[in-house]
């Protein structure tokens, strides 16, 4: 279960980088269209590796052991942290939890970020959300912009959504949510 999870958390982080470099670069609603039948045909680590944005996570994912979790059926909805998003924490911390001494703090991290099943953007509502890790975070929607407060009272805007996945969902995050336990 802890490996499906971390897994899990893996392969949404990747997606949601890969969905938002896919998205970005496109101008218009027919690129934009087939940017997303683009996604569709790939896994959520395919897409997460895709995208130069998300190579900390690609990292963390492989590092946690979670690929092929996030390579797997699923379907899974990541919310995935950016590489600034890594970059902000406090120094030192990616490169403690990236050693393998450190692999179950970093799964738990990991599976925080991802959610059974695949939800659009129109399906995340304000309120609590369970995680794959077990614990939950809040969804809030302010003037149409969703945010997510993690379980140490910390918000992260969710900055791109939809990347469509064959194995779920990504949704594009500009920090890394921390359990409450972490």
């Amino acid at each position: 279960m802890r490996i499906r999870k971390n897994a899990m958390l893996a392969v949404a982080v990747l997606g949601v980088g890969l969905l938002a470099s896919a998205c970005s670069s496109n101008s218009n609603s027919s690129s934009s269209a087939a940017a997303a039948t683009e996604t569709a045909s790939k896994n959520i680590v395919a897409i997460a590796k895709s995208d130069p944005n998300l190579s900390t996570l690609v990292a963390a994912v492989q590092a946690g052991g979670l690929v092929s979790t996030l390579e797997g059926p699923g379907p899974y909805t990541v919310f995935a942290p950016t590489n600034a998003a890594f970059a902000a924490l406090p120094a030192g911390t990616l490169q403690t939890l990236l050693q393998p001494a450190n692999k179950a703090m970093l799964d738990s991290i990991l599976t925080y970020h991802v959610v059974p099943g695949a939800l659009k953007a129109a399906d995340v509502v304000p309120g609590e959300v369970k995680t794959v890790n077990g614990a939950t975070f809040t969804v809030n929607s302010t003037n149409g912009q969703l945010t997510i407060t993690d379980g140490k009272g910390n918000t992260a805007k969710i900055v791109q959504t939809d990347i469509v996945a064959s194995n779920g969902v990504v949704h594009v995050i500009n920090a890394v949510l921390l359990p409450p336990s972490q």
